[in-house]
This record gives C-alpha cells, structure tokens and sequence, in this order.
C-alpha cells in the first residue's frame, strides 16, 4: 500500500479549537467544556498580548485533529503534523473522513482533505535545500575549476607571448645582421674585384715593361756591343 502523508492547512489553532471542542461539547465526553470558556479563553489571549507590535512569522509546523471516530463529532485523540507519513487504513465517503495509523502507532480519523498521496513541502523542503545545497556546491567546484583552468591557461598564454616576443627579437636582430653581413660580403666583392683589376693591370704593365725592356735591350745591345772579327782559320 504506498504512504499516505497529512497535506498542510492554514487554519489557525484557536479556529480549529473553538470548531472541534465546539463540536465536541455536544458529545457525552466533552460537557464540560463550552463555547463561553472558549470565547473566554480566546479573548483572554488576545488581551494578554504585549502592548508593543514585534516582528513574527507564522510557524510552517502546522497540525490537524484526529477523531475516534469518522466525523468532528467523536471526541479528540491527538492531533498529527502535516507531513508526517501515515498509512491508509478506510475512507468514510458519507463524512469525508479517513482513517489512518501515524508513524507512533495511533489509529484514527482525519479529514479526507487533508490526507494527499504527495509529500508535503515540510518533508520536500529539506530534501531541496540539500538538493540545491549540492548544486551549488558541484556548481562552486566547477567555477572553481574554470577559473583554475583559465588561470593556467591565461599564464601559459603570456608565457608563449613572451616565447613569441623573444622569437620576433632574435629575428630582427639576426635580420639585422644578416643585412649587414650581406652589406659587408658586397663591399668586400667589390674590394677583391678592384684589387683583382689592380693585379692585373700591375701584372699587365710589369709583363709589358719586361717585354718592351727585352725588345730595347735587344736593338741597343748590338750597337753598344762591339763585334769580334773573324779569325781566317774560322775562330773569333
């Protein structure tokens, strides 16, 4: 059989005091008690109340009676809180009550009104708070997790930045370099081939010089350089 839990009412307990015990008075067991003494306590009450308004709330711990029998007639067992869980025992359709056993044990009557197959929010609070307690922690968890995540990230970022500047550094000054090296390989080109003119013009003109030198000394010499007779027997 599922459970059955006792659903919340906003009556007020003076209302379902005069109400019930109202009802009861008329019964053999409550003769004692009459409206008047309610009344009286109710009045009672509100004059007892501090001269001064303060700041309160209305309890959620809310209650209903239960009867001895299946209508407000039977006398007053106890009362139940709403949300407690309780087992379905009979259904009086005629007075629209229900019997029940609650969770001590007790077996009687409550308004069918009040009995619902769903759980009340007195029970489901607590499990929501929970619930939203541990979305809010895996929630924490995970922001705390992408904020470490980006941090590293945004640090290995500014790490490969800086890798990056000192790349784009090293490359300007070795283009830089480069530039001048080529600079100095074309001044140095254009030094050897002037040089390479040079020693062949001076290899041209030394060869020439030689060459004139020979041809002169060649015509001056036997001019300068007296000839030997010929002896008759064939000997200078």
């Amino acid at each position: 059989m599922p459970p059955f839990f006792v659903a919340p009412h906003v009556e007020s307990s003076y209302y379902l005091a005069i109400k019930h015990y109202g009802f009861s008075c008329q019964t053999r067991h409550n003769k004692g008690l009459t409206v008047k003494k309610l009344i009286c306590m109710v009045l009672f009450s509100m004059l007892a109340a501090p001269t001064f308004a303060q700041d309160r709330y209305i309890a959620d711990k809310l209650f209903t009676y239960m009867h001895s029998g299946p209508s407000n007639q039977y006398r007053i067992i106890g009362s139940i809180d709403a949300g407690e869980k309780v087992k379905l025992i009979n259904t009086n359709k005629d007075t629209d009550y229900t019997q029940i056993v609650d969770e001590r044990g007790r077996t009687g009557w409550v308004e069918s009104r009040f009995v619902t197959r769903d759980v009340s929010m007195a029970v489901r609070l607590p499990q929501l708070e929970k619930e939203l307690a541990d979305v809010k922690s895996k929630l924490a968890n995970a922001r705390q997790s992408a904020d470490s995540e980006k941090a590293g990230l945004v640090d290995s970022l500014e790490v490969r930045n800086k890798q990056i500047a000192e790349l784009e550094k090293n490359y300007s000054d070795i283009s830089k370099q480069l530039t001048a090296s080529q600079s100095e390989v074309r001044e140095l080109r254009a030094k050897l081939d002037t040089q390479k003119e040079d020693l062949l013009l001076k290899y041209f003109m030394y060869g020439g010089g030689v060459a004139g030198g020979g041809l002169l000394l060649g015509l001056v010499l036997p001019h300068i350089i007296p000839r030997r007779k010929r002896n008759p027997a064939g000997w200078a």
